[in-house]
């Protein structure tokens, strides 16, 4: 299924936005949307929010033989999804041109930029080593998906914990979390990816592009960096060129915002820790805000109960005094006792809707006796004239055929249906009154 695509108006009305320095979702151009990272109940899932661009990452581990360029250097696995679930346009097993590039871009982001110490991973020289896999899975698509990608990744990486790991001569032992605590990977710096959008060949600048100003761009520009001001990867596209100053101007920007969101992914993931230390509850479903229809808990509130009593008296001494009149009760048979004010009961009568109904099948029911009645005077007369045995001819011409008609018969079968007719509507009205008899008793 293909994306619905902009239409000429709303494409204007983008671009006249950007131009009066304005933005669909009411930020500033240099503004970035919130981060929100949740963390699952394993070490290593985490999911963060760009905005409304959600995006789920799951880091895991197992021990494979090493490549045989590199014997002492674990095995690094980058591997980013775009389902059907985050947007439509998206396609299920295929490898579309996005998808390559995003791939291509996390790898030189995460890999390239000797973020994690591969050394460290080696558990047995030439024989064994850690593979660490990172599998990044796109829950809903609101633009700028590199961006939200790099922070997921590298927060779970953070995160994560393997297995401790003994060696014995030939033998390797994994120990359970039970046994032994594991042990966090080792990690140098935090490569973040910021993206900047250009519109009218450089013109004009905006950070962190939303879905639909993505589609009026005319390029990007993708700048990695970490806290201490050094560029890990850089990437531009759209066939724009782009001048020293502004080259200049991104990176700047990209050193505040990757300071702001390094400090916010340490306090994230020094929460945690804390919590789990303690005991606490943590997980996806304690990140979900109480205020929320889907919250699992409600917090007690307190109840006043001072002065109850005289609050009662006030409201019974307000109101209005019941009346003295008691209606008598109407006992209809013995053994019987009334319930309410002695009215009649209402139960079972008909409604207007069903009076005029019945009224309507009453008057269907005489004209259709007085009817039968007339049939049957008919039928008499026919019978005395045609007691003669002659027969009746239809026409007279000698080239159609005449037809002879025997009168004896006719009669007994319209008799037959008129006393078949009136006994069907007799029923019909029997039924009727029988019902509404029922229904009044």
């Amino acid at each position: 299924m293909k994306a619905t695509p902009l239409s000429n108006c709303e494409r204007r009305f983008i671009l006249r936005a950007v131009e009066e320095r304005k933005r669909l979702d009411g930020r500033q151009c240099y503004d970035y949307r919130n981060v929100r990272i949740s963390f699952g109940a394993d070490y290593g899932c985490c999911i963060v929010e760009l905005g409304k661009t959600r995006v789920l990452a799951q880091v895991s581990c197992e021990l494979v033989p090493p490549k045989p360029n590199r014997p002492t250097e674990g095995i690094l696995f980058f591997n980013l999804e775009l389902s059907p679930m985050a947007a439509p346009g998206f396609e299920p097993g295929r490898q579309t041109d996005l998808l390559v590039k995003l791939n291509r871009l996390i790898e030189r982001c995460l890999r390239n930029s000797k973020c994690i110490d591969t050394e460290s991973l080696c558990v047995v020289a030439g024989e064994k080593v850690w593979q660490i896999r990172l599998d990044l899975h796109l829950l809903n698509h609101d633009g700028n998906i590199i961006d939200a990608a790099s922070i997921a990744g590298i927060v779970a990486l953070c995160h994560f914990r393997r297995p401790d790991v003994s060696v014995q001569g030939e033998e390797v032992t994994v120990y359970t979390p039970e046994e032994r605590d594991p042990v966090p990977l080792s990690i140098h710096h935090m490569p973040i990816c910021v993206s900047f959008a250009f519109f009218q060949q450089g013109t004009y600048l905006l950070v962190d592009p939303s879905e639909r100003e993505e589609r009026v761009m005319d390029g990007v520009l993708v700048i990695a960096m970490n806290k201490h001001r050094e560029i890990c990867t850089m990437q531009s596209s759209g066939g724009i060129m782009l001048i020293k100053d502004q080259v200049l101007r991104c990176s700047k920007i990209t050193a505040v915002k990757v300071a702001e969101i390094t400090e916010l992914i340490q306090k994230a993931l020094e929460n945690d820790q804390k919590v789990r230390k303690e005991g606490g509850k943590f997980g996806f479903a304690e990140s979900i805000p109480n205020q929320k229809i889907t919250a699992f808990k409600m917090e007690s509130a307190a109840v006043d109960t001072n002065n109850v009593e005289e609050q009662a008296e006030e409201i019974i001494t307000k109101a209005d005094p019941p009346s003295e009149v008691f209606a008598k009760p109407i006992l209809h048979t013995p053994g019987t006792a009334q319930i309410g004010e002695g009215i009649e009961n209402s139960w079972g009568d008909l409604e207007e809707s069903d009076r005029e109904e019945a009224a309507e099948e009453e008057d269907e029911s005489e004209v259709t006796a007085l009817e039968c009645q007339k049939m049957e005077t008919e039928d008499t007369s026919t019978m005395k004239e045609t007691k003669k045995d002659e027969p009746i001819v239809l026409s007279d011409s000698e080239e159609e055929e005449v037809v002879i008609l025997e009168p004896q018969e006719l009669p007994k079968k319209t008799r037959a249906q008129t006393n078949s007719k009136q006994e069907n509507t007799s029923k019909k009205a029997f039924n009727k009154r029988r019902k509404k008899k029922r229904a009044a008793h």
